[in-house]
């Protein structure tokens, strides 16, 4: 059986995680197949955004306690302990983070220490009511290594960062949503239609646009003000596709955009 699904439908890639036996525990097996399903997502034209999701019922337990961490933390070797730091959890934590394609992490369960990693490593968190988010490395004698500190002070500040990984204890999903972890909380039987929602409203507008937003929200974290404005101002008219551009724009001119406020209702 496979480890990691991997499928590609409607300019759309699902990433699955597959061993729901172990709770989706990430071994050496998966940290390469994930590896190389990054790189073919970055590379393939024919999609634009990624939805990451699990099989069972948990998200990821982390990384697999009885193979992953004895070779990777324990028994490590300087070089291996190198080629870790430069590549990350499923090269998406580190090395193949740049991806500039929108990355959807669909949270049905526990997502737990290097599962944490792995959905603070997406763009977007989609939780089920379900969804349970907790660091627990303290516990076993290390603390995150492949993005979570630092992903957790960018994305929900120091206080919950500190919380999270000095008390090793959990928090649900509600709680969560208050701390900026997930974008929003759904009924778990609707993860799926509401994770593909997201997607495809990410899929109907300008995916240049898109890809320099996203690159541009990344480059301006930590930078000083004046710095951050630079960045912005210079990434939003570089991306411009002018052909695209003037045919959008003469779309919203004869108010035939689709999705147009109050005009034409969408799915969306």
């Amino acid at each position: 059986m496979d480890k990691v699904l991997y499928e590609k439908r409607d300019r759309m890639a699902f990433v699955t995680l597959n061993r729901p036996e172990v709770k989706n525990a990430i071994d050496p097996e998966m940290h390469e197949e994930l590896c190389r399903i990054w790189a073919d997502f970055r590379d393939d034209d024919a999609v634009d955004v990624a939805i990451l999701r699990s099989a069972g019922d948990a998200f990821s337990s982390g990384a697999d306690l009885a193979s992953y961490v004895p070779a990777n933390y324990v028994d490590a070797t300087p070089s291996r302990v190198r080629e870790i730091v430069d590549l990350g959890l499923g090269g998406v934590t580190r090395g193949l983070h740049k991806i500039r394609k929108p990355v959807i992490a669909s949270v049905n369960g526990w997502a737990l220490a290097a599962g944490l990693e792995l959905a603070l490593a997406c763009d977007l968190r989609i939780a089920s009511e379900r969804a349970m988010f907790g660091s627990f490395e303290a516990r076993r004698g290390f603390h995150h290594g492949d993005g979570g500190i630092t992903r957790l002070v960018n994305t929900c500040g120091v206080g919950v960062a500190m919380q999270l990984v000095l008390t090793a204890e959990p928090i649900d999903a509600v709680r969560a949503l208050q701390c900026n972890l997930v974008t929003k909380v759904v009924p778990h039987d609707r993860l799926a239609q509401e994770t593909e929602l997201v997607a495809r409203q990410i899929l109907r507008n300008s995916q240049r646009a898109v890809r320099s937003a996203k690159e541009t929200i990344l480059e301006v974290i930590g930078k000083p003000l004046d710095d951050q404005l630079r960045i912005e101002g210079w990434n939003s008219y570089t991306c411009v596709d002018r052909t695209d551009a003037a045919a959008l724009l003469e779309q919203f001119r004869d108010k035939t955009d689709a999705g147009r406020a109050g005009t034409h209702p969408t799915p969306l």
